[in-house]
């Protein structure tokens, strides 16, 4: 099953992205190769998965990511409160696939800003 928005989001700590930029792909951070699929969310998902597993981090990296050449390797499946949850299977993730990049804004308490996202 498929969403109708070509673009999801992937969050990574500051490490996993100067890996990914250094070397123009990346099959994951350690929990996508323990699990043996890239995590992704939805704009709707992230700040919960932020919150859930990122909540000390800092810098936390962003990304935009376009689901248009990841052809059958991207899966929806039920997870989290049962919401379908965007993995990729077989494939690595690619500097093309990136639309943008950016460092997670936080407020004075630490909870990070994703207004704005596009859905």
């Amino acid at each position: 099953m498929q969403t109708q928005n070509p673009i999801i989001y992937k969050l990574f700590r500051d490490n996993e992205w100067q890996d990914f930029c250094k070397n123009g792909e990346t099959q994951g951070a350690p929990i996508d190769l323990a699990d043996g699929y890239i995590h992704f969310s939805t704009a709707e998902q992230v700040a919960e998965t932020a919150a859930k597993y990122f909540a000390e981090v800092n810098p936390l990296h962003l990304l935009a990511i376009s689901t248009e050449n990841m052809g059958s390797g991207l899966k929806w499946e039920t997870s989290r409160g049962g919401a379908l949850f965007p993995h990729l299977y077989d494939m690595t993730l690619k500097q093309d696939h990136v639309i943008w990049a950016k460092i997670v804004e936080r407020d004075a308490q630490g909870v990070a800003n994703f207004e704005g996202l596009e859905k």
